[in-house]
């Protein structure tokens, strides 16, 4: 797999070629794990930068950042820019013998996906890119923290514009002529562990999970283009990182998943776990995070969510379209509404990510708030 491709306003022809429906997500994260690669069992110490880089002893991971975005008029906008990489088999950590072997040979895929919501003009926009790991095509490194897919990139900023270094504070360089983003990155709240100590459990069975952080806001400033015109933007992000080498059991069908940013300083991440009969994992879980960036854990118990709205897809599948989400032990109720109905990425794997408006009340008190949602296990062939 080489090369790259890119599509504006995603072709419904794609999906039933490239993946056929969410069960082919089950099949990159499901738990037929090959032997081999590290898995996910039990708390681990973190350390920064160097978690920000590659783990190439696990099958996958991803480094995920979307945001919510307004040039000096008002004019909405909402991003999704994602790399994943791939691990094709497992890794050793020995350096291959270069005599005879191809400069090309490599196990490793990175794939890349781009979306942009123009919600002024009711617009949403797809790229993707997907290159090997060899030739300096795409690639992941810690010190100093760079991820690449081509001219795609996430990066640690340096130099004088970073106002001195600092690991959390990165640069997003993506897009090509109609479509594009640069945007400086800072972090305004601290890296936040998520489930137990980082340890993000899936499913009942043992090595069914992931280790996952999030810094659940990020100031970002810089330009986007779009259809040629470009405009100055401010705004808030949010970043989640995952990696591991199973996650859904055989009996799970996908998630919805909730990053929201509340205007009492507050955020709520919530991963809704769904099974094949529609019912609801116990293991879905989510973090809440203070004004002051102290994080608490939710379990299952005590997170209600309420499908209010559907969105039925031109390519196949209907997905939930409005969401009412209560939290009584933090007094929290929420509307969450997408600002454009059809935010679907039909890539590599079809699934809905789109930018949320959020309304509601925490302790009787008016709050409201701007997030992502992102919806999986829904698209039929």
């Amino acid at each position: 797999m080489i090369g790259h491709n890119f599509r504006l306003e995603p072709a419904p022809s794609a999906a039933s070629e490239e993946t056929g429906s969410g069960q082919r997500l089950s099949e990159l994260l499901g738990s037929q794990r090959p032997e081999g690669y590290a898995i996910a069992r039990q708390p681990r110490v973190f350390t920064f930068p160097r978690d920000h880089g590659p783990h190439p002893e696990f099958r996958n991971e991803w480094w995920y950042l979307t945001g919510n975005l307004e040039d000096e008029r008002g004019h909405r906008f909402g991003y999704e820019f994602t790399i994943f990489r791939f691990s094709l088999t497992p890794f050793t950590g020995e350096v291959a013998d270069p005599v005879g072997s191809s400069e090309w040979k490599t196990d490793q895929v990175y794939i890349a996906h781009f979306a942009v919501t123009d919600g002024d003009r009711k617009k949403f926009y797809v790229e993707q890119r997907y290159a090997r790991g060899a030739l300096g095509l795409a690639g992941a490194q810690s010190d100093p923290f760079r991820v690449w897919v081509e001219n795609w990139s996430i990066a640690e900023a340096t130099g004088q514009a970073a106002g001195g270094r600092s690991p959390e504070n990165w640069r997003i360089d993506v897009g090509a002529d109609s479509l594009a983003l640069q945007l400086d990155l800072r972090a305004e709240k601290p890296i936040i562990l998520n489930g137990v100590d980082g340890l993000s459990q899936k499913s009942d069975e043992v090595g069914n999970a992931s280790y996952y952080y999030s810094i659940p806001r990020l100031s970002s400033s810089g330009r986007i283009r779009v259809g040629g015109e470009q405009f100055t933007v401010s705004g808030t992000s949010w970043l989640d990182r995952e990696w591991s080498s199973s996650a859904l059991a055989d009996d799970q069908q996908g998630w919805d998943w909730f990053a929201l940013q509340l205007s009492d300083g507050s955020d709520l991440m919530y991963y809704n776990l769904r099974k094949t009969d529609g019912s609801q994992d116990r293991h879905s879980a989510g973090t809440w995070i203070d004004k002051n960036g102290k994080a608490r854990h939710l379990s299952r118990d005590e997170v209600q969510i309420s499908e209010t709205d559907e969105w039925v897809s031109p390519r196949g599948g209907t997905y939930p379209g409005r969401w009412e989400i209560k939290v009584p032990s933090l007094g929290l109720v929420l509307s969450v509404s997408p600002i454009l109905p059809d935010q679907e990425l039909v890539t590599t794997v079809r699934y809905w990510e789109g930018a949320v408006d959020v309304e509601g009340s925490r302790d009787g008190q008016s709050i409201r708030g701007r997030g992502y949602v992102e919806l999986t296990g829904y698209a039929t062939p």
